[in-house]
């Protein structure tokens, strides 16, 4: 009975959980090249600030560490802390929106489309398991 319990629960949310791999792979890669290449990660994407290399590297740990925590949220599969990865990233989208329009660094646009497709995947999948666990 246990078993067939367990079974059940790993086939829930299990495209919501996948897509997760996506935003821990972007802050995990992102992080670890801020860290050691902030300077030509910030060219890669299309950056014209001037950020000097500290608080990239700053900003690199805590992406990181952030990715980590995914990762650990993937692999112990729990599930109630889906949506609010969903919701959370909503609010950086807009608040990295307006940074866009504040300064105009088309950095900033690629890390949109980036964070935005990482939500659609995961808000859709979630709507969908949500939907026909119902």
């Amino acid at each position: 009975m246990v078993a067939s319990l367990v079974s059940t629960l790993d086939g829930v949310m299990t495209k919501t959980r996948i897509s997760l791999f996506y935003l821990s792979g972007y802050l995990s890669l992102t992080g670890l090249a801020l860290m050691f290449f902030p300077i030509q990660f910030l060219k890669l994407l299309f950056a014209t600030g001037d950020y000097g290399d500290v608080m990239p590297r700053f900003l690199g740990i805590m992406m990181l560490a952030l990715g980590l925590v995914v990762s650990q949220i993937i692999r112990f599969r729990v599930d109630r802390l889906y949506p609010i990865t969903v919701m959370i990233r909503l609010v950086i989208w807009f608040f990295i929106l307006w940074l866009y329009y504040y300064s105009g660094d088309p950095f900033f646009l690629v890390v949109l489309g980036v964070l935005g497709l990482g939500i659609v995947l995961t808000a859709t999948c979630y709507l969908q398991e949500r939907r026909s666990t119902a």
